[in-house]
């Protein structure tokens, strides 16, 4: 075969091969009563993968225009016109077009590691079992009554699950709020989800913490939302970085976990989640607060939230129940202003119909209950010996090799390696040796970061996963 790959092009290289070979087909370079080149030897001539060769005999065949027996090999379709047998569609074509994004590659490694193997997690942002609340959830289930419909529910939620939340955020998080100013939701994702996809357009224009969780989704270029970045330290972004933003780029919408943040486990001082606020105010600009952590402070001392401080109804503010009782409860909410709060209750419905009515009362009756405040101080205490041994760990086998913020709550650790090394050869040492963790550049623009989660692992697992991210840090780097 006289072709080549152009190595230079934005179109992938089975793609490039697909088409060389349909437009032999039609102008009879490839006849109907000659084989093609089996897989193994096309991709030995061309220099590529099997697996891009397979890719692109996979597009043919989808479109008709081969046919591979076992036995035979491949040749090119007798009836390319389908008159005696039906096209199979192309679905890596529907799947390239798509409008809907998926994970970066990095992050579906993760999480198909996490999944199919047994691995020392300390990549995965779910309590471990362990710290659910088994013994009362299931309580509920067996001796009380459900409260709920069997059918479709209000498009908000529960009413008495909501009544329940303008109770809880009020007591634990300070916030005054209303049961119709709060929208029900499968997490926290999915709110952010129909935040972005309600009430901005693509071409606006966001402002994203960086380092954040929200650095690695792709709902923002999805929906074709342009992001710019609030460099955090170690006590958040700086509010002066909001002006310029706005200024330059005429920024519509601002995402912040200022609490506990997710990855680096900074806490905004008071002073600045007021100055924001302020800006906020100043310049109309919207606040999400994603707020998952706030309950988990190590000192016992109640944070005020963004949103306890929002005297304007500026903030719209997520939050959830996934990493403090269970992520499989799938219980999240938003609370915002009256008319924003039905606009992404009715997208939600043309979505689900509603939120699940089972999970709804499950949740009210836990956070009604006295066994909540209980479960929390458990939690946190469990948390902080957790987040203590992974200090010490971190000490003690890497030393002066990595540099740190030590957290006063949430479950995250952001670590800076001093080292040079490459990232993907530490991540994949790291799996081979049984241990995973998030490499830094999945979460932001600077190279030379690991976060490493606490709260999935006992503290023996811990000590052994740093022990053996050690091991791999040592291999890579010399």
């Amino acid at each position: 075969m006289d072709w080549k790959p152009d190595r230079e092009s934005k179109i992938p290289i089975y793609k490039q091969l697909a088409m060389y070979i349909e437009n032999g087909i039609a102008d009879g370079t490839f006849p109907h009563d000659k084989p093609l080149p089996s897989e193994r030897g096309l991709a030995k001539e061309l220099g590529v993968n099997r697996s891009t060769v397979v890719a692109a005999y996979d597009e043919l065949e989808s479109n008709g225009l081969i046919d591979r027996n076992r036995g035979s090999g491949t040749t090119v379709s007798k009836d390319i016109w389908g008159m005696a047998k039906k096209r199979i569609p192309s679905w890596n074509r529907y799947i390239e077009a798509g409008s809907f994004l998926p994970n970066v590659p990095v992050t579906q490694r993760i999480h198909k590691e996490m999944a199919d193997h047994k691995l020392i997690n300390l990549a995965s942002g779910e309590l471990s079992e362990d710290l659910f609340p088994l013994t009362s959830l299931r309580e509920i289930t067996a001796n009380r009554s459900f409260i709920g419909t069997l059918g479709y529910d209000h498009p908000q939620g529960s009413l008495i699950l909501r009544q329940t939340l303008t109770n809880h955020v009020k007591q634990f998080r300070g916030i005054e709020t209303h049961p119709s100013k709060i929208l029900m939701t499968s997490g926290a994702q999915q709110a952010l989800h129909l935040v972005v996809q309600c009430l901005l357009k693509p071409g606006d224009a966001v402002a994203i913490e960086n380092p954040s969780y929200h650095y690695n989704l792709p709902v923002f270029k999805s929906a074709g939302i342009k992001t710019y970045f609030l460099k955090g330290d170690k006590d958040g972004v700086n509010p002066d970085d909001i002006t310029t933003l706005y200024k330059k780029h005429r920024i519509r919408m601002i995402f912040l976990n200022p609490i506990f943040q997710n990855p680096t486990g900074s806490l905004m001082p008071l002073e600045r989640r007021k100055r924001i606020l302020e800006l906020s105010s100043e310049y109309g600009i919207p606040v999400v607060e994603d707020d998952p952590y706030s309950l988990t402070s190590f000192s016992g001392e109640k944070i005020q939230t963004l949103k306890s401080l929002d005297q304007h109804g500026n903030v719209l503010y997520i939050s959830s129940l996934t990493k403090i009782v269970a992520s499989g409860l799938r219980i999240g909410w938003i609370i915002g202003p009256k008319a924003v709060i039905e606009r992404l209750a009715d997208a939600k419905h043309q979505v689900d119909f509603g939120h699940a009515s089972y999970s709804q009362w499950i949740a009210n009756d836990f956070l009604e209950s006295k066994e909540f405040e209980s479960h929390i101080q458990h939690l946190v205490k469990q948390l902080e010996s957790r987040r203590d041994q992974m200090v010490a760990s971190l000490h003690s086998f890497l030393k002066n090799k990595v540099e740190f913020h030590i957290p006063e709550g949430g479950i995250h650790l952001w670590c800076r390696i001093k080292k040079e090394f490459n990232e993907t050869q530490l991540l994949e040492e790291s799996i081979k040796r049984g241990v995973i963790y998030v490499p830094g550049t999945t979460m932001g623009t600077e190279k030379g970061f690991a976060r490493f989660t606490f709260a999935r692992e006992k503290e023996d697992l811990i000590n052994e996963g740093i022990k053996r991210f050690a091991d791999a840090l040592t291999v890579v780097s010399t």
